[in-house]
């Protein structure tokens, strides 16, 4: 071997063919009006990539060539001006440049050490983010891979800052409209499914106060400790605001961590109405924010702030004797997160905000804000289409409607099939949520690429589209959590018998298999008159089937909501996985009118039951949609 040979050295002109060739690549790619916003990939086919890597070298335009038409044809293009789905990232080429000055010079962002132009460049970019959202000058931050790990970050430093190690009588509190990531946050940090606390929102899909005072109330009489409150600041679903500084006040009233999860709707702080929205957002202990969404910022890239910066260094410092020479006195990275290696996020955001400046942002930011009205407007003078969420930070809510079909779960699957038509046109892509528990087709317009004819032509689209055929078998079933409950089993010594279960309506027509689950995990409660079942607010979990006698249902200032008898049930709201296997708060309480038998499963248990009966989850679906309303 030749010691003297790099075997995996350039020359100077070997590397810029390279990057020509891959540039010319790129650009290519990027101005291709023929690339739809969809292109799916045929598993089988992909297969085809598999096998062990070349011994020998192959020449780069024959990689790119296999590049182009393997891998990078088969997959979504997030810029294409009619992707309206989940969260479309239309980045910019400057900031592209920027990771790849990053990566070809390998910059490790860990300490003030190994990268100090680095390391100020990114204290200079998250004081530009504290700027806009008002956050004091003794804050602190860290550029993340993401909206994920800003928030399971944030969850880590309330908990080392308010708590220590982690508890079992601490419970954290957030909307039904939050994203999942908080629910994998808390789950990765110890949180059992009855330590969060999942609080149903307003007609405007906020946060409801009541709620969260009640569920705060319910806790401390209970002899819990609420430690942190996580609000949205455009939540994904529907672009809406929690309350904030109302949160806030309860927050510091109580002495609870309020963390803001602004990855989505955060940096429309840069327009005036956006800092209108997001008022109060200044008085959260912690921030989230996402650069690669609204910042326009090649993924991956966000943030956290910390209101009061020394909270994050307590939180994540540690010294061992190998990192020594590694840190400084000035500002170590690696200190403030997760990672130790870490990358030079800072430099895209820096080169994009020097070639564009930042009005070029705010007039984008302030653009798709003007789109998703043009949206609105649109929907709301269509006789074809129903405006289900106005347009709030860019997203509207909508659905077909059909003459004669009024069922939500027809109407489910009449606009479940436009979604997927609209696909297969190649003009764009939408995507689909519930909202109350019904079906929506969610149009969020963030994309600087998109103008008024792609909206516009979208919705005149799903206005027009001949209605499809409806089918017999129902909608296919969603993707489930494999983590329903993350306590594990679900067996128990039953307290009933098979002829008593087939009895009850909810679990007449369930196969063998399906009743073997209640028989094995149900047990009885026996209550007499005016005693209480459960208390509106609390964090118990179980689902309750009337097996004899009578219980009221009563919401807020003891209101009556309803009366159950024989073969009804309650708590499938709270029973239900709501995601990572944490469910609602009890939205009720429930109290005997007579003498009452009930059946109780635990959620674990209800959960493995609507694995094996889809019957039953309909069922009890449909009747969390109605109740739902009435809270």
């Amino acid at each position: 071997m030749d010691l003297d040979h790099n075997p995996l050295g350039l020359t100077r002109d070997q590397m810029r063919e390279l990057g020509y060739r891959t540039v010319d690549l790129l650009v290519d790619q990027l101005s291709d009006p023929s690339i739809p916003a969809m292109r799916r990939g045929d598993a089988a086919q992909l297969r085809g990539l598999n096998g062990p890597p070349p011994s020998a070298p192959r020449r780069w335009p024959e990689v790119l060539d296999q590049l182009a038409n393997e891998v990078l044809a088969p997959m979504s293009r997030l810029a294409h001006p009619g992707y309206f789905a989940f969260i479309p990232a239309s980045s910019t080429f400057p900031g592209a440049l920027g990771d790849l000055i990053a990566s070809a010079l390998d910059i490790d962002v860990g300490s003030w050490m190994s990268a100090a132009g680095p390391s100020q460049l990114e204290l200079v970019v998250l004081d530009w983010f504290k700027d806009w959202i008002g956050y004091p000058a003794q804050a602190a931050g860290i550029l993340v891979s993401g909206g994920s790990a800003a928030n399971i970050t944030a969850l880590a430093c309330a908990r080392e800052a308010l708590l220590g190690p982690m508890s079992d009588r601490v419970v954290a509190y957030t909307a039904d409209q939050t994203h999942s990531s908080v629910a994998r946050a808390a789950r990765l940090l110890g949180f059992r499914p009855d330590q969060v606390r999942i609080l149903p929102t307003d007609s405007d899909h906020r946060l409801r106060l009541d709620a969260l005072v009640g569920a705060l109330d319910a806790d401390a009489q209970a002899g819990l400790q609420p430690l942190v409150v996580v609000a949205n600041a455009g939540a994904t679903n529907t672009g809406a605001v929690d309350r904030l500084a109302e949160l806030a006040a309860i927050c510091r009233e109580r002495g609870l961590w309020l963390h803001v999860d602004g990855a989505y709707g955060g940096f429309a702080a840069l327009t005036e109405r956006g800092r209108a929205a997001l008022a109060g957002i200044e008085q959260a202990d912690s921030v989230t924010l996402d650069p690669h969404k609204w910042l326009y910022q090649p993924i991956e890239c966000g943030c956290l702030l910390v209101r009061e910066g020394h909270l994050l260094g307590e939180a994540f410092t540690i010294n061992p004797d190998y990192l020594a020479d590694y840190k400084s006195t000035e500002v170590n990275f690696s200190d403030l997160g997760l990672q130790l290696t870490r990358t030079a996020r800072a430099l895209k955001i820096w080169l994009s905000f020097n070639y564009f400046g930042a009005d070029a942002f705010r007039a984008a930011i302030d653009r798709t804000l003007d789109l998703a009205l043009l949206a609105e407007r649109y929907v709301r003078e269509s006789p074809a289409l129903e405006l289900l969420s106005p347009a709030s930070l860019g997203i509207i809510c909508f659905r077909r409607i059909f003459e004669g079909i009024g069922d939500e779960p027809s109407l489910e699957q009449l606009n479940a099939e436009l979604v997927t038509a609209f696909e297969a046109t190649g003009r764009g892509l939408v995507s689909s949520t519930r909202l109350h528990g019904a079906y929506a087709i969610r149009l969020c317009v963030m994309n600087h690429t998109s103008g008024p004819p792609d909206v516009i032509g979208a919705l005149e689209w799903f206005a027009g589209a001949p209605q499809p055929a409806l089918a017999t078998g129902g909608i296919p079933d969603r993707h489930g959590d494999p983590h329903a409950d993350v306590r594990g089993g679900w067996a128990h010594t039953g307290d009933f018998d098979a002829s008593t279960v087939a009895a009850l309506p909810l679990f007449a027509d369930l196969e063998p298999a399906a009743v073997d689950v209640v028989l094995g995990s149900a047990r009885k409660l026996e209550l007499e008159s005016g005693e209480t079942v459960v208390h509106r607010w609390q964090g118990t979990r179980h689902f309750y089937v009337i097996v004899a006698g009578t219980v009221e249902i009563r919401g807020s200032n003891h209101e009556q909501l309803r009366e159950l008898g024989s073969g009804d049930f309650f708590g499938e709201l709270a029973a239900l996985d709501w995601g990572a296997g944490f469910g609602y708060a009890r939205t009720a309480s429930a109290i005997a009118r007579s003498k009452v038998r009930l059946l109780v499963l635990p959620p674990a248990a209800l959960g493995e039951l609507i694995r094996r009966a889809p019957v039953v989850e309909r069922q009890l679906r449909a009747a969390a949609r109605a109740r739902v309303q009435r809270i």
